[in-house]
Parts: C-alpha cells; sequence; structure tokens
C-alpha cells in the first residue's frame, strides 16, 4: 500500500469523493467480468464496491484478486467516485492496490440456501450477513 492514503470506513465514504483512500474489512462477494474484478468489501459500518481494471494493477493484485475468499480480511486502496449505479451506496473504490491480511478458506457460508439447522449452528458467522 502507498502510504499519504486516509484510511476511511464505509460508512463516511461520501467525504471523500475524489480522493485516495484505504479501506479495511472482509470480502463479501466477488465477481469477475473479463478483465475486470468486482469486490465487494464490508466493514462493519457497510458495503461498498471495489473496482479492479487489469490494466491499471500489478500482476500481483490481479492474482491475489482471483484466489480471495469469502470473509478474508483485506485492504484496499483506490480513489472514491461517486456513481448512481453503485450498488449499497451510491460509491465505489476504484481499486490500484490490494493486500490480504487474512484468510477464510473454511468459512461455510455460500451464496446458496442453506437449512434452518445449518444456520443455527452456524449463527456467528450468519449475522455476517445482511
Amino acid at each position: 500500500m502507498q502510504t499519504g492514503s486516509v484510511v476511511a470506513c464505509v460508512g463516511s465514504i461520501g467525504r471523500y469523493e475524489g480522493q485516495k483512500v484505504i479501506l479495511q474489512g472482509w470480502l463479501y462477494n466477488r465477481r469477475s467480468s473479463g478483465k475486470l474484478q468486482f469486490v465487494q468489501l464490508r466493514d462493519g459500518s457497510g458495503f461498498i464496491q471495489c473496482v479492479f481494471k487489469q490494466s491499471e494493477v500489478s500482476q500481483d493484485v490481479w492474482a491475489c484478486l482471483q484466489d480471495l475468499s469469502q470473509e478474508s480480511a483485506i485492504c484496499v486502496q483506490g480513489v472514491v467516485r461517486k456513481d448512481q449505479r453503485a450498488p449499497f451506496c451510491g460509491f465505489e473504490l476504484s481499486g490500484s492496490d490490494l493486500q490480504q491480511v487474512g484468510d477464510s478458506q473454511d468459512y461455510p457460508i455460500a451464496k446458496k440456501d442453506h437449512g434452518d439447522a445449518f444456520l443455527l449452528d452456524h449463527r456467528h458467522l450468519w449475522i455476517r450477513s445482511r
């Protein structure tokens, strides 16, 4: 991560429009569209989408993006921009750097239907979802 960026939280991201910030949180979801990666990050104050273009990040960052698992702890650096199409809060982060802080390969709750018994057994994890 480059120094000089403000560490922000998603709940107050609108204050930093046009500025480079660092967000720290957990990977809520990730999807790919060819040369774009869409990372949805949550930090306890809200959710935000971070968009990474393959041509604008290093090969190491791109490889890291492809290997992230749900609920991995991450730090993301990028420029905040307003976009009405952006899910969650009306702002997106144009990602320039990403660092994985912690891995969560064994996170048992995926984006599929689970039975009530399973969710009750994993309640401490289920409450992380929306």
